[in-house]
């Protein structure tokens, strides 16, 4: 048997359409994933139909892309790839908030693989650019919530806590955990939440003001009057 057929048997092995099943058969599990995915997508769906000139917006399209992986590897028991798909979620949209603004250095992005704007750099960006942006992130609580969680998953997808996140010894072993499913999904809710008061504190509350009524008022659903007040934004 060649190398190339011992890796098709062993993923043959597996039986991804049972794992499929298995997830969508859990209702709340289900729910709760397309529920977050439901947010970004409005969220999306906003910046599209608003800034979609803007060579920027690839980001946002990433964003959406990472969001639909992350409940295809849930869904699939791959959790640790969840993992890195909700990383990629949050960078993405971090990526956007900054770069919309800054075209010069979106092209250097795309044209210098040597140079990169970090996580911190963008955050203490707007810390000194972006309105308001220390106040309103300290009365969202946006970095109490980002910064543990980030270095949550960064050590999840980096490996630097072995044996995270998987629970099989081989490819043939992948099949459904529900205690990991259930902590996936508990991190992709925080992972959609960071990226929500994100966006609150920067691009989507500059344009709120064109945001579609139902968009207004699914993303303000639940949220207080004194949090509107705070951030200057009606609920329609």
């Amino acid at each position: 048997m060649s190398t190339a057929d011992k890796l098709t048997a062993a993923l043959s092995a597996v039986d991804w359409n049972a794992n499929v099943a298995s997830f969508c058969g859990d209702t709340s599990a289900a729910a709760a994933v397309a529920e977050q995915s439901l947010r970004v997508a409005i969220w999306a769906k906003q910046f599209e139909a608003i800034d979609r000139d803007n060579p920027a917006i690839c980001f946002v399209r990433e964003m959406q892309i990472a969001c639909q992986t992350v409940a295809v590897t849930i869904a699939l028991a791959a959790y640790k790839s969840a993992a890195s798909a909700m990383r990629s979620v949050v960078e993405t949209a971090l990526y956007y908030t900054y770069f919309r603004t800054h075209h010069a250095e979106l092209a250097t992005l795309v044209n210098n693989d040597k140079w990169y704007m970090s996580k911190t750099e963008i955050i203490e960006y707007h810390n000194q650019h972006t309105p308001d942006f220390s106040h309103l992130q300290s009365k969202l609580q946006l970095l109490q919530l980002f910064n543990p969680w980030y270095a949550k998953i960064s050590a999840i997808v980096h490996g630097q806590i072995p044996g995270v996140w998987h629970a099989q010894k081989s490819i043939a072993d992948v099949k459904r955990d529900v205690a990991l499913q259930a902590e996936a999904i508990r991190c992709f809710e925080e992972c959609v939440e960071v990226i929500h008061r994100l966006f609150l504190c920067t691009a989507g509350r500059e344009m709120w003001a064109t945001f579609s009524s139902p968009a207004k008022s699914a993303l303000t659903h639940g949220m207080s009057g004194e949090i509107r007040l705070v951030l200057g934004i009606d609920r329609t």
